[in-house]
């Protein structure tokens, strides 16, 4: 993962979600349980989608979806109740079927985790699908980077 001083990186298409953390999301410990972290990076991943290409309800509705098949999450410092935690996602890389978003989750200013998703596209049976070219054409001039080569 990337230094988090320095993100997201320069030239990066980055939306910004906020979300106040509410007390059913906190431990025993009073802290925000890890497992939660997943939920905000869906709904960061969302926002940048409305943001930068195309509302998800869109690709649900032509019977797509971007299916998780990798995720990455390096936790720095934890949260707790009515913490504001600002999620800043851009992407990193698309290829044929699938993509990389970045993220950085922020509170007052200092980090408290990084993290990475990787999606494939996939068809209402969960058949992998290319992105549609229209789609693919415009995540490509977004992505900072070109994406690497299937293995």
């Amino acid at each position: 993962m990337s230094n988090p001083a320095s993100l997201p990186p320069d030239g990066a298409a980055a939306s910004r979600y906020r979300h106040r953390v509410a007390f059913f999301e906190t431990d025993a410990m009073g802290v925000v349980h890890h497992s939660n972290y997943i939920r905000h990076l869906e709904l960061a991943r969302i926002h940048w989608l409305d943001e930068h290409d195309q509302p998800y309800r869109i690709y649900a509705e032509q019977g797509l979806h971007y299916a998780t098949t990798h995720l990455e999450i390096d936790y720095r410092r934890s949260t707790g109740f009515d913490d504001v935690i600002e999620i800043a996602a851009w992407l990193d890389w698309v290829r044929g079927a699938s993509m990389r978003i970045d993220y950085e989750l922020s509170c007052n200013g200092a980090c408290v985790a990084t993290a990475s998703t990787v999606h494939a596209m996939v068809d209402r049976e969960g058949r992998v699908r290319r992105i549609p070219k229209e789609r693919a054409e415009n995540l490509r001039g977004l992505a900072l980077r070109p994406g690497p080569r299937a293995l």
